[in-house]
């Protein structure tokens, strides 16, 4: 029987080495269970998949100012109808019967040339025409042909991308950075609403005894006299309100444990037992966090784009007022024949140029209106990004006081709890010497379950607010050294 029990024992324990998130787990720190966070949990996921999206989005822009090699044609063109054909003497238009096989293809290498925004393309491509009602067929080839298209005076959008996309990219990075950040201060919230409900449950429990010990100790006093039946029934209610305690704050504690582990992505089975943090002596200066904030955080790249976008707003209106031209320019050799092996000797020359002119005469300020109105919102995302600017520093510069506040506010709290826990044990030991009342005690008591709450509100507080600095920052103030991360294995997870 020991044999079977030894060995259903060590099945389950590789069973739950097997099932990864689902084992049970025991003791786990505030760093653990942002660690897992980032790794496990369903939010890290969205995360790291916005971030490809960002990723892909750049690689496509890349790939816009690089060489394309493309392939075409029309296969099996089959056309059997009546065509109207003109007389070229009279002019007469006559329709004939038409049976023929149109087959066609071509490889050309496409260039956007970013700099003027122009388009540069080199061409090879081979056509073959069947006419069935005349049995013969004919070949037509443009071995080499270079194309060229380039606008004037029209708004060049490879231009602005080579100034915005790289930007766009940056911000990508530091936002991902940031949305980790996110996670931590959210775990950091789910962890110490855990260890809050861990407190109180834990406290009421002892509560409870104690209560049930000083009852037990008033009935007996009660029986010689020393304790009056009003005493003796405050302290009975007392242990019923004590029994009602631990039943809710047992409840407290498993919807906040539900909480966390939903958010950490581990099994609900696993059990949890959370370690508080300890205070870390952080002393954080305004001007050290701004920079590093100008220097790290998305902040910055986000107002250089919107004043980007502005500008590339007020260049479009103007592109697009007044003429337009278009310069194309087609050049190359082509040569045609009833054989294939004929159709590539003695080429002849192909050249197409063209220059193609819009000019709008009178639209009723249209034109003009759209940059006066580009122009506008130009100057007011210039005055907002300075509002946006003056904000961030400020913002900075009131969390880090309230951080290097909530270091004193911990330490204040910490002695406050030693000093309840000191008057609540010498407060029992007087009871139980018939030395106080019920209510001194009951009073202890409450004074002592706010002292444990307090220091654990005040750790979530110094907690969240260091987070917070260091997602604005981008910077581990207890590592000291900047938060960063290897994309290249974020985008092959």
């Amino acid at each position: 029987m020991k044999k079977k029990l030894i060995l259903l024992s060590v099945g389950w324990l590789v069973c739950c080495s097997a099932m990864g998130q689902n084992l049970v787990m025991g003791k786990m720190t505030l760093e653990e269970a942002i660690r897992i966070a980032h790794s496990h949990s369903p939010r890290a996921q969205m995360v790291q998949l916005t971030f490809m999206s960002q990723y892909w989005s750049f690689r496509s822009y890349k790939a816009q100012l690089l060489p394309s090699l493309n392939l075409s044609g029309n296969l099996g063109n089959y056309n059997r109808s009546l065509v109207d054909v003109r007389d070229p003497e009279t002019g007469r238009i006559s329709y004939v019967a038409n049976n023929t096989l149109n087959n066609d293809f071509s490889i050309y290498i496409n260039q956007k040339i970013a700099l003027t925004g122009g388009n540069v393309s080199l061409n090879t491509s081979l056509a073959r025409l069947d006419q069935f009602s005349y049995g013969s067929q004919i070949y037509n080839s443009n071995p080499v042909t270079i194309n060229y298209t380039q606008p004037l005076r029209s708004f060049n959008t490879l231009k602005w991308q080579k100034k915005t996309e790289p930007l766009q990219y940056e911000k990508a990075k530091k936002q991902y950075l940031e949305s980790l950040e996110d996670i931590t201060i959210q775990t950091t919230s789910y962890f110490f609403s855990v260890l809050s409900a861990q407190t109180s449950f834990r406290k009421s429990e002892e509560n409870l005894k104690d209560t049930r010990s000083m009852y037990e100790i008033a009935q007996q006093r009660y029986e010689i006299g020393t304790v009056t039946k009003s005493e003796l029934l405050q302290l009975e209610l007392s242990l019923m309100n004590a029994e009602l305690a631990v039943s809710n704050s047992k409840i407290d504690l498993e919807v906040a444990l539900f909480n966390l582990k939903s958010y950490l992505g581990v099994s609900e089975r696993a059990f949890l037992e959370l370690l508080p943090p300890a205070i870390v002596p952080v002393s954080m200066t305004y001007d050290f966090v701004l920079d590093k904030a100008l220097q790290n955080s998305s902040h910055s790249i986000a107002l250089r784009l919107k004043e980007l976008n502005s500008q590339k707003s007020v260049a479009q209106a103007k592109a697009n007022r007044g003429i337009q031209m278009e310069l194309r320019a087609n050049l190359g050799f082509s040569q045609t024949g009833d054989e294939l092996k004929g159709v590539y000797g003695f080429l002849k020359d192909r050249e197409v140029v063209g220059l193609s002119i819009t000019l709008p005469i009178y639209d009723w300020g249209m034109s003009r209106g759209r940059v006066k109105m580009a122009e506008a919102e130009a100057r007011l995302a210039q005055t907002e990004l300075e509002q946006e600017e003056i904000k961030f520093q400020q913002d900075i510069r009131i969390k880090v006081m309230q951080f290097n506040n909530q270091a004193a506010q911990c330490n204040i709290s910490i002695k406050a709890l030693e000093i309840a826990r000191e008057r609540y044990a010498i407060t029992k030991q007087r009871f139980q010497t018939v030395g106080i009342t019920v209510t001194e005690l009951n009073t202890a008591q409450k004074e002592l379950d706010n002292a444990s709450e307090q220091y654990v509100n005040q750790l979530r507080t110094f907690w969240n607010a260091y987070f917070e600095l260091r997602k604005l920052s981008l910077y581990d103030f207890i590592s000291q050294k900047d938060i960063s991360a290897e994309f290249d294995k974020v985008v092959e997870k």
